[in-house]
């Protein structure tokens, strides 16, 4: 059961690989003006962690601003959450926010899709395994996108985050719809990718770790030459973005 207790603001933790920025900017400023005027309207979210610490569920720029004001202790909900419930709750506390990037709303799209096929994995029967819904399908409709678009957002989470920045940076973003024009295109793609630094003349060297961390596992476990395809046709497809629906890269037949 749910409760209201008050307890130290540094005895919370940030959610795990929380997706959604605090930024220390005017507007939290007028937040924690706001909260020092007429107090704490809504209390803070969190759950009980085993090390006897609390992990924050909704509300990480009220604790900000609560910080901002000097404030020490505050009331708090404390629920009972699992792993994957509190991962969805968090995702749906704050997608809603009136300005959100589009490297914010893919990453909380992908960690609550995760959750949500974790939990049918491990409720997962015969009879509700042929009549559920896709949870890509469940995503959308609860937020009023289609699936497509939230496909089109998970894909973003694959990018490296120099291309993530640029998307944030030169789209013109519309809540209802998922991108109204990007800016970026292949030329910038290529200037990128193919840009020298320090010495480098001749060759063009990429982070082993950080293109591994991006692409499929079962990709690895190809010859290099599939990898070099897979990120051209990759460039290709993210060029088509506002074009088209980006299409599924099909290993099996990449031209090597």
């Amino acid at each position: 059961m749910d409760k209201l207790i008050k307890i130290r603001i540094e005895d919370i933790d940030s959610f795990k690989n929380h997706p959604f920025l605090v930024n220390h900017d005017e507007s939290l400023k007028e937040l924690a003006k706001s909260i020092k005027e007429n107090g704490l309207l809504n209390p803070l979210i969190v759950r009980k962690k085993e090390n006897g610490r609390y992990e924050m569920i909704s509300g990480h720029r009220r604790k900000e601003a609560l910080e901002l004001n000097g404030i020490k202790e505050v009331e708090v909900y404390v629920k009972e959450l699992n792993d994957d419930e509190a991962t969805i709750y968090m995702v749906d506390s704050n997608i809603y926010r009136e300005k959100i990037l589009p490297s914010e709303k893919a990453f909380a799209y992908k960690m609550k899709m995760d959750a949500m096929k974790h939990q049918g994995k491990k409720n997962e029967t015969s009879t509700t395994k042929l009549s559920k819904k896709r949870t890509d399908e469940i995503i959308g409709e609860q937020n009023g996108e289609s699936r497509e678009q939230v496909r089109k957002y998970i894909r973003l989470t694959y990018l490296i985050p120099e291309l993530l920045e640029l998307v944030d940076n030169t789209v013109k973003y519309d809540k209802r719809t998922f991108l109204t024009m990007v800016l970026l295109n292949y030329n910038t793609l290529e200037e990128i990718l193919l840009q020298k630094k320090g010495n480098q003349n001749e060759q063009i060297s990429f982070n082993k770790e950080k293109i591994e961390s991006v692409l499929p596992y079962e990709l690895l476990k190809r010859d290099k030459r599939y990898i070099e395809q897979y990120i051209i046709e990759a460039i290709k497809n993210y060029n088509a973005l506002n074009k088209q629906e980006v299409q599924n890269i099909d290993i099996d037949n990449l031209k090597v």
